[in-house]
């Protein structure tokens, strides 16, 4: 099978393209480097000829709502117009728990409308959705500090390996297209605060982490980022959980 991975030499693609080429498939990596530019389109539909699938897993650090929605959207509808256009009979994204239930935050914003994109298309999909990564989770501390110390709310995590998430994007690869999406999380659930905490103590990191009310990561209530349903449940737990 001939899988095209968008954002192939990434923190999710380069693994995902690896485990995909070690089950036989013929995966290649799409990025600026191999000289696609998906932002304009440019080089996309030689790049997917005579693809099976393309596996969507291009990022951004944008948190402005309407600057992640033009990336995420924009470059979900080029890449499904040159889809169509050369054939590829199956269309698998990359999203976030959650993502429309914590729209606070402007880079969940950009990533319910990159579904949208994808649902409104008339390309076969299948959407994945995972919660935040293991390796996340330090990047999270940084982000909610202020003047040396961490301002963490006990909102809901359920971190779960990268390595599991590249499993379950490559079974999903190779299978049929769902036209739904599979949540996967972690084998446990922490309040924010005693992950934060947590963390920073097993790395030696000396950051004071102070509980907030309220909820973080733009989340309408505590349990917004992790499953509420069924979902696929990554073996891997965090390397750092909170005693209590």
């Amino acid at each position: 099978m001939r899988i095209i991975v968008v954002g192939g030499h990434g923190q999710v693609g380069r693994p995902l393209v690896t485990l995909l080429r070690s089950q036989g498939h013929d995966a290649l990596a799409v990025s600026r480097r191999t000289g696609v530019e998906v932002l304009t389109g440019e080089g996309l539909g030689p790049a997917l000829e005579g693809a099976d699938v393309v596996v969507d897993v291009l990022n951004t650090t944008e948190q402005d709502p309407e600057a992640a929605t033009a990336y995420f959207r924009g470059t979900t509808e080029r890449l499904l117009a040159a889809e169509q256009s050369t054939g590829v009979g199956h269309h698998v994204l990359l999203s976030v728990v959650g993502a429309d239930r914590a729209l606070g935050n402007g880079y969940y914003v950009g990533k319910v409308a990159q579904e949208d994109a994808v649902r409104e298309a008339d390309v076969p999909f299948s959407v994945v959705r995972a919660t935040q990564f293991h390796e996340f989770v330090p990047t999270i501390a940084d982000w909610l500090t202020v003047d040396g110390v961490v301002h963490a709310a006990p909102t809901l995590l359920q971190p779960v390996a990268l390595t599991d998430v590249v499993e379950l994007l490559a079974e999903v690869a190779v299978g049929a297209p769902t036209g739904a999406t599979t949540d996967v999380a972690g084998p446990a659930a922490f309040p924010l605060d005693a992950l934060l905490r947590a963390t920073l103590a097993a790395t030696g990191d000396r950051r004071e982490v102070r509980t907030l009310e309220g909820q973080a990561l733009g989340a309408d209530t505590t349990d917004a980022l992790v499953p509420l349903g069924e979902h696929r449940t990554g073996p891997t737990p965090y390397p750092h959980r909170p005693t209590t």
